[in-house]
């Protein structure tokens, strides 16, 4: 049952904010989709409250929070200041995990865990190397025979914070793509060659179907689609392994961290490079529309116990755990929410 619901997508629908505090409505990010199931199950066993989650990728997650016709959005892509401004108040971002965007490819008689540099990649994307055997993937991948195959690129074709976390770091290791594509993360871009799917089920989907397919998703989705995924050779020259949640953790401590959390950590000095954050996104002031203090509350408690007890489920399925100071960051933005300016 688990495997269907990590590779199979939610349709999107017409949800409306939660009328009672024992329904709580969410949307947003494929990217913690598999882990928001479970936890969300578990918490209604604990408390009876029922969590609606719709998994539609994080540009409609933050669209939706805007337009507060969800209790919370989920992205992997951090609001900026210029879409904060757009909301009718003042949304904070509360980090829930910590993940891992891999390439996951359909080579045959290719070996799991090829070798890859952002720069093969980006050049992969930029369509400037379009077979796999190629001199320089081969050159990386000494000793390993590539078919003479052409190399079909697949993208996210939503708004999605796993293509933020993965052209923000292709922009910091490509002069080319940052001079003709994008820099920074931007959840959608115009994608020079390739195609496109819908969701990171969608997109591991079209990599599984595809042979000489490249793709990019979370770990937990090469996983569960039984996909080969590469190694990423990240600054300092080390290939890492986006499996290794030791590793996908480092990362996050190779900056400083904001006290409201909104970093971007790819092409990091240590750990795996293509690595993220994944936010809830809620109002700081919780009294809006017809919300009620009971409503605010049992949003508040959820997003307790998710940083608490929830944080156990993370590494069960494949995600880093927030812990350190980034999750007493993120306690700290909890407790700064208010409903009519009083705390909950």
């Amino acid at each position: 049952m688990k495997k269907l619901l990590i590779a199979g997508t939610v349709a999107l629908a017409a949800i409306a904010v939660a009328q009672d505090a024992k329904t709580i409505t969410g949307a947003g990010a494929s990217f913690p989709f598999p882990l928001y199931q479970e936890m969300f199950a578990q918490y209604n066993k604990t408390t009876g409250v029922q969590i609606n989650y719709q998994s539609v990728g994080s540009g409609a997650g933050r669209t939706q929070i805007i337009a507060q016709t969800v209790d919370f959005g989920a992205s992997d892509a951090f609001m900026n200041d210029e879409l904060l401004k757009t909301a009718p108040g003042a949304i904070v971002h509360v980090p829930m995990a910590i993940g891992a965007v891999v390439p996951v490819y359909n080579v045959p008689g290719a070996p799991d865990k090829l070798k890859f540099t952002g720069d093969v990649l980006a050049q992969i994307y930029l369509g400037k190397i379009t077979k796999w055997n190629d001199a320089k993937i081969v050159k990386l991948n000494m000793g390993v025979k590539l078919p003479d195959l052409a190399i079909q690129p697949v993208y996210r074709s939503d708004g999605s914070g796993t293509t933020a976390i993965f052209v923000d770091y292709l922009s910091k290791v490509s002069s080319d793509w940052a001079g003709t594509v994008s820099k920074g993360p931007q959840s959608t871009v115009k994608w020079p060659v390739g195609v496109g799917g819908p969701q990171s089920a969608g997109v591991a989907g079209l990599v599984k179907q595809t042979t000489g397919s490249i793709g990019y998703v979370e770990t937990v989705y090469a996983k569960a689609n039984k996909l080969e995924y590469g190694v990423v050779r990240n600054s300092t020259g080390k290939y890492v392994d986006g499996g290794n949640l030791k590793e996908v953790a480092l990362a996050s401590d190779s900056k400083s961290l904001p006290n409201d959390t909104r970093v971007s950590f790819t092409n990091s000095d240590i750990g795996y490079p293509i690595s993220g954050f994944t936010w809830i996104l809620v109002y700081k002031e919780q009294k809006y529309g017809k919300r009620t203090v009971e409503q605010a509350k049992s949003l508040v408690d959820l997003l307790k116990w998710m940083l608490a007890d929830g944080q156990k489920i993370n590494e069960q399925l494949a995600y880093g755990q927030i812990d350190g100071s980034a999750l007493a960051k993120a306690k700290k933005i909890v407790s700064s929410i208010t409903y009519g300016g009083k705390a909950l």
